[in-house]
């Protein structure tokens, strides 16, 4: 017989046991991860971009449909706002800054990735500004994918990789807000537990006592003062007082005077 005897888990609300009702576990991992790849997929794209593809003419991709070439963009994503180089490299800034505090809340697999394509598009196209030429804070961005016809027609404006990181987050951000997913794991709310207190409960509602039964052979009860009614009467036919109505019962042998008489013997 086997002498191995298998150890029990950690019982019930100990450390090592989440629960039933335990919050899901933080995705900063995923988030810096995904921000991780994408920033490094960036940076050397183009550094191969700038040593092979600069001054020669765009390469074709088997297809036709995608172009490689060589381009400076001064502005935002997609060539838009050339002249605002500045004003897109503090947005860049507030954005990554924005993100990093969020971490803190992610408990959404989806929205840990949706924010890490963003901070690490966001990322890239930083570096970009703050250390390539004409200046710091000033640098262009490096783009090298033109999607164009096959008759050399350009159909988008030219982008990179930090581009791409930049609008799919923001695409999978809308869609998990229009399916109603949280930062922190759940549905629209629904999934959270109540936080209101419960109000005071209401004071229970005393029952009335119905009155006592003059042919019900029950002894009455003791009234909330104590009180307890007399079953027999306290004095005679005549409102003759009972001999002993207020010291005890009554004598052995003792009866109501009749009318107009004496008391028999």
């Amino acid at each position: 017989m086997s002498s191995h005897r298998s150890r029990p888990g950690p019982p019930a609300g100990s450390p090592g046991d989440p629960g039933p009702g335990a919050p899901a576990r933080r995705r900063t991992g995923v988030l810096v991860a995904t921000a991780i790849l994408v920033l490094a997929l960036d940076l050397i794209s183009k550094v191969l971009v700038v040593a092979k593809l600069i001054d020669r003419p765009p390469v074709k991709l088997p297809g036709d449909f995608i172009w490689l070439v060589h381009a400076r963009n001064p502005g935002a994503a997609f060539s838009f706002a050339e002249g605002a180089t500045v004003v897109f490299t503090a947005v860049a800034a507030i954005v990554i800054v924005v993100i990093v505090r969020t971490a803190s809340k992610l408990r959404s697999t989806a929205w840990a990735i949706s924010l890490g394509l963003v901070l690490g598009g966001a990322a890239g196209n930083l570096v970009d500004r703050l250390f390539r030429s004409p200046a710091p804070l000033r640098g262009w961005v490096v783009d090298w994918i033109s999607l164009r016809s096959p008759d050399g027609r350009m159909l988008f404006p030219i982008f990179n990789l930090a581009d791409s990181g930049i609008v799919c987050g923001g695409i999978l951000a809308v869609l998990l807000a229009l399916l109603g997913v949280e930062m922190d794991g759940t549905r629209g709310g629904k999934d959270k537990p109540s936080t209101a207190e419960p109000g005071p409960a209401a004071p229970p509602t005393p029952s009335p006592t119905p009155p006592p039964d003059p042919a019900d052979p029950t002894p009455p009860t003791v009234g909330p003062a104590g009180y307890v009614p007399s079953a027999e009467p306290t004095a005679g036919p005549h409102g003759a007082p009972r001999p002993d109505a207020s010291n005890g019962p009554p004598a052995r042998g003792w009866r109501p005077a009749p009318e107009g008489g004496r008391g028999g013997g």
